[in-house]
Order: structure tokens, then sequence, then C-alpha cells
């Protein structure tokens, strides 16, 4: 329905999902109403139903969507900029940094498992994300390939696929334990991999690099 909105519907519909997203980010999805979200955001209920006309579940997609969006948002511009060994050492902080400020809660999560992780809509969503990211990640190994920081020979889509996993593994982690070294070590070492395939007379230092980052 978005894409046959007015510009005016539109920016009214996003700031609906902005606002859910806010309400269920404090009081979470099992503990959220409509009229919680209507509240929030200054909404009828007619106004609500007319935006998402299958009522709550709809809505939760959209509030995923936005969700997912905001896991690649948060790592910007560095995900964006992975061309040196800094910029990945900077990339590599800002991941940590935002899964420790969200603890133990993952409001992606929380979603999908309210509205079901199988529905289409949902698994969708989770296929996307994933696959923009990973590609960043491609992206990234590949500028470092043309900067001459990582060898030519390394399989580039395989590399980012296991690194995207770690990441994912340490964040489920860190989410039952509330410790955070998994994700790190994560991170750490699939970076430390990737410097590990250059030769070593064309090696940076590895002072102040993520090999060297505080725990």
């Amino acid at each position: 329905m978005a894409d046959a909105l007015t510009a005016k519907g539109r920016a009214t519909r996003a700031r609906l999902v902005a606002g859910a997203a806010d309400v269920l980010r404090e009081q979470g999805v099992a503990f959220t109403t409509l009229d919680d979200i209507r509240a929030r955001t200054g909404t009828s209920k007619s106004q609500l139903f007319h935006y998402f006309p299958d009522g709550k579940d709809e809505l939760l997609l959209a509030v995923a969507q936005f969700e997912a969006d905001r896991v690649l948002e948060d790592q910007q511009p560095h995900l964006g900029q992975l061309d040196s060994w800094e910029s990945w050492q900077q990339w590599r902080d800002v991941v940590v940094e935002r899964y420790e400020q969200q603890g133990d809660q993952c409001p992606l999560g929380a979603l999908f498992l309210q509205v079901g992780r199988s529905r289409p809509g949902a698994r969708a969503i989770v296929t996307e994300l994933m696959r923009q990211w990973q590609q960043q990640l491609a992206d990234g190994i590949r500028a470092l390939q043309a900067n001459g920081l990582v060898s030519s020979a390394l399989a580039v889509d395989r590399t980012a696929a296991a690194l995207l996993a770690g990441i994912q593994g340490g964040v489920t982690v860190m989410m039952s334990t509330g410790d955070s070294t998994h994700l790190k070590a994560a991170l750490d070492t699939g970076i430390e991999h990737l410097r590990s395939t250059v030769a070593p007379d064309a090696a940076p230092p590895i002072s102040g690099t993520a090999a060297a980052a505080p725990h």
C-alpha cells in the first residue's frame, strides 16, 4: 500500500511506524497495544487502519522493516567505507557499541516472535537485511584488495558470510549472557583473518588495529 500513497501519506505512515517503533522498544512487543501506539502518535483508529488495513500484524511488519533498516544505518558511515584498517576498526567499535547499548533486548527479534518468523513478509525482511549486510562487508573486503591490503586470492563472499555469521553468533550469546566478549572475539578474529592474508612485508603494523583492541 505504501507505494500507492501520496508524499504526504507516505510521510504520515513513516511517522506512525517510527512512533510505533519507539513504543515497542520502551514497552516490549508483547505489552504494547494499538491504543498505546495511537496515543503516542496522536493517531485516530480510523487513520491507523487506513494505513494498516490488516491491523497490528501489518504494522508490526512495517516496524520490523524499520528496525532492520536501522541495523545498517547505525553502522554508517563506517560500514560503507571499509577501505582501510582504520575504517574496519571504527566499524568494529560501532558494532560493539550498538549491541552493548541494546543489551539483551532485540527489538527485531521480538517483532519476529510476535508476527511469526516463518511468515513470508518477515522472512523476506531478514533475508534482505542479511543480504545487504553481507554485500557491504564484501564491498569492504574488495576495497581492501584494491588498496593492496588484502590478498587478491581471498574468497570475498565466503569471508564476508563467515564474518556476518560470527557477528550474529556473538550477538546471540550476548543476548543470553549480557557479555559482549564473544561478539568482540568474532569481530577481532574476522579482521585478524583479513590481515593475515597479506604478505608479511606488506602488512601494516599491528599497533592500534583491531588485533590490539581492548575488551
